[in-house]
């Protein structure tokens, strides 16, 4: 697998949609950069925020998630708790083409600050926007600025089409729109 360079994202993203909306460039003007950079893309966090609270004393099961362990927040500064999590979702809505697979990383911002950004992989012809996973490792309340860059996506191009994508077996996530809670 190759990583592939800012002048192929930057083609994928104009002619094919895989980005939009698209920054062509690197923004940092008073603000947690986003954009294109050398051999990724900087995504950013949209103002639209789950957070994990303990009012109902629930369990997290993955297998049968209830959507009450978490507050809704529109905003675009967003408080996470100390030792706790929220959801988001990138502005970004990304397309991956069929031989590509793409790899996401926390900004050094972020977790120089005790925030953890946590993504997996977008698989070849996956669509949707990304749902982002942010933990505040801190003993402190943290923030996230909404409209600024939370994370870094690698794209990596395989040696040919897998046999099945995404897209063929029609996963769970195909086309999701804001913040989706865990599937089964």
């Amino acid at each position: 697998m190759a990583i592939l360079s800012d002048k192929w994202i930057r083609e994928a993203a104009q002619t094919r949609g895989m980005i939009e909306p698209f920054e062509e460039a690197q923004r940092r003007d008073g603000c947690i950069s986003y954009g294109l950079s050398s051999f990724g893309y900087d995504a950013r966090v949209a103002p639209e925020f789950k957070i994990f609270t303990n009012v109902n004393s629930a369990v997290v099961d993955p297998k049968d998630f209830d959507g009450d362990s978490l507050v809704d927040r529109e905003t675009e500064v967003c408080i996470i708790p100390p030792n706790s999590f929220a959801l988001a979702r990138t502005v970004e809505y990304f397309r991956i083409p069929e031989d590509v697979l793409v790899i996401c990383l926390g900004k050094s911002t972020y977790a120089r600050c005790g925030i953890i950004v946590n993504v997996t992989p977008l698989e070849p012809g996956w669509e949707g926007h990304v749902t982002l996973e942010f933990s505040n490792t801190t003993p402190l309340p943290a923030k996230i600025y909404a409209n600024e860059g939370a994370c870094q996506f690698l794209f990596l191009q395989g040696n040919e089409r897998p046999e099945v994508t995404y897209a063929d077996r029609a996963g769970k996530y195909m086309g999701q729109r804001g913040v989706t809670l865990p599937r089964l």
